[in-house]
């Protein structure tokens, strides 16, 4: 069973929330504000709403709502229910930010188009980072790659690629400007890089090595509160002369900050190690492409 609410926890939940919406405030300013005014768009949900607005003026807010909360409630039975009120939450205040922020620049508040794409993506994707580093998510591609990955062997990564690719280039049938589609791309292309920097790696994953009298806990409660799988390995300590069941977990960079406070939750003392994997192929992750 799951411990029960303590301040720590509580406080620990307020701290990863406050991150996850400062997140979610930089990446809207950084599209309010830079990429709107001057018609360009990128990836994802916030992307395709842009791209709407463009052709009918309906609010970024209003869109990005409307269309994760379709994406979710499609993916409520598929990806879980904890997975799906987060992406919830994350929604509702990413559209509030983009209902504040978007009336506030109708016009670019830097001159120059190129500066201006490249400051406003690198802000976005900054505050992108912030919020997948701290356990929340912007919904749209993300939850389109899990759905896929859940029941077709394709990588999270390729999905989600070749849905910003194919996101960015409907903007051309709608503003018919092929410069601006090549600035969406340009948005697109240092979304990835910065993002990159901040959350350790576009796809990284990890495998984390767990020493605790308490794995079979731990275990557990990945399972239940993450719907992730673990291995448990047999070791004999050559200190104690004792068996002992190791814990072997492999995932995503989205979960590495949630398995690593579940550990730290039910076993402070644990012994763990974490390092970043070169390649991982199987069902959710890669394909062996030779």
């Amino acid at each position: 069973m799951e411990k029960k609410l303590t301040f720590k926890k509580i406080l620990q939940e307020a701290k990863s929330y406050f991150f996850i919406f400062l997140g979610l405030a930089m990446f809207t300013f950084g599209w309010s504000a830079f990429l709107t005014p001057y018609e360009v768009s990128g990836g994802g949900v916030a992307g395709a709403a842009s791209i709407l607005y463009f052709a009918t003026k309906i609010p970024i807010g209003l869109t990005t709502f409307a269309l994760n909360a379709i994406l979710i409630a499609i993916a409520w039975k598929i990806l879980g229910t904890k997975f799906c009120i987060n992406s919830l939450i994350c929604t509702v205040v990413m559209s509030v930010f983009f209902s504040i922020f978007q009336p506030l620049f109708p016009k670019p508040i830097v001159d120059d188009m190129f500066m201006s794409v490249i400051i406003g993506s690198a802000i976005a994707a900054y505050g992108i980072g912030m919020t997948i580093n701290w356990g929340g998510n912007t919904g749209g591609v993300d939850i389109i790659a899990l759905m896929i990955g859940k029941y077709r062997n394709i990588s999270y990564g390729r999905v989600s690629l070749l849905s910003n690719v194919v996101i960015v280039g409907a903007s051309y049938f709608v503003l018919y400007d092929v410069q601006k589609l090549v600035y969406s791309f340009v948005v697109l292309l240092v979304s990835i890089i910065i993002s990159d920097l901040v959350i350790d790696g576009y796809r990284q994953t990890y495998q984390f090595m767990v020493f605790s009298q308490k794995n079979h806990e731990i275990a557990k409660r990945i399972n239940s509160s993450l719907h992730r799988g673990a291995t448990f390995l047999k070791g004999y300590g050559s200190y104690n002369q004792q068996e002992s069941d190791v814990l072997l977990i492999v995932a995503h960079k989205t979960d590495k900050g949630a398995i690593t406070r579940i550990i730290k939750d039910i076993d402070p003392n644990a012994f763990i190690t974490i390092s970043k994997t070169a390649s991982v192929f199987g069902k959710n992750f890669d394909n062996i492409k030779i």
